[in-house]
């Protein structure tokens, strides 16, 4: 059975030397520069299994680089006529060359929850009839849990978001409490 034909790449002089000028860079991540290897081995005629074979890839993984530099260049078709600089034309490459982001997993906590748990972190704990000094990452879980902000949490959550935040636990209340200077009027 014949197998499809790779969709053909070509390339601007343009182009070409920004993307010899990334496989050449030493500083340059290496999926970066074998991304830009590839298409200018696409460019040359070599098929999806030569290329993947030379740069340690599946026939897929090329073809979907293929499929990405040629969705990207029938939009660069539109500006050609423009003139686009180097620099410009260089940061377009790269970014058709990375990776997408990746979705991960859901959040299994809401905005709302981490802000409560952190506004529990910046109370004393004594307000709480807590038998410490300084909130720790497990007495600030029970709390929560016995609040009821949220029906289960382990520590080491409760620790990250404390981290990305950057509020440290403490023994007394970050909140600045007001003094009462009496009214006055003026």
């Amino acid at each position: 059975m014949p197998q499809p034909v790779a969709i053909a790449i070509r390339l601007t002089e343009q182009q070409k030397r920004l993307l010899e000028q990334i496989t050449r860079a030493r500083t340059n991540p290496y999926r970066l520069v074998q991304r830009a290897q590839l298409i200018l081995w696409a460019a040359e005629g070599m098929t999806n299994t030569e290329i993947a074979s030379s740069l340690r890839l599946t026939r897929g993984q090329v073809r979907l680089w293929r499929t990405r530099w040629q969705n990207a260049a029938q939009e660069w078709e539109q500006v050609k006529s423009e003139g686009i600089e180097d620099e410009t034309l260089l940061t377009r490459i790269i970014s058709i060359l990375k990776d997408e982001p990746r979705r991960g997993n859901p959040g299994k906590f809401s905005l709302e929850e981490i802000v409560q748990i952190i506004a529990v972190a910046c109370e004393i704990p004594a307000t709480s009839e807590r038998p410490v000094s300084h909130w720790t990452p497990k007495e600030l879980a029970d709390e929560v849990v016995k609040r009821k902000i949220v029906s289960e949490i382990s520590p080491r959550s409760v620790g990250r978001f404390l981290k990305s935040s950057n509020v440290a636990t403490t023994s007394k209340s970050l909140l600045v409490k007001r003094k009462s200077t009496g009214s006055k009027s003026i």
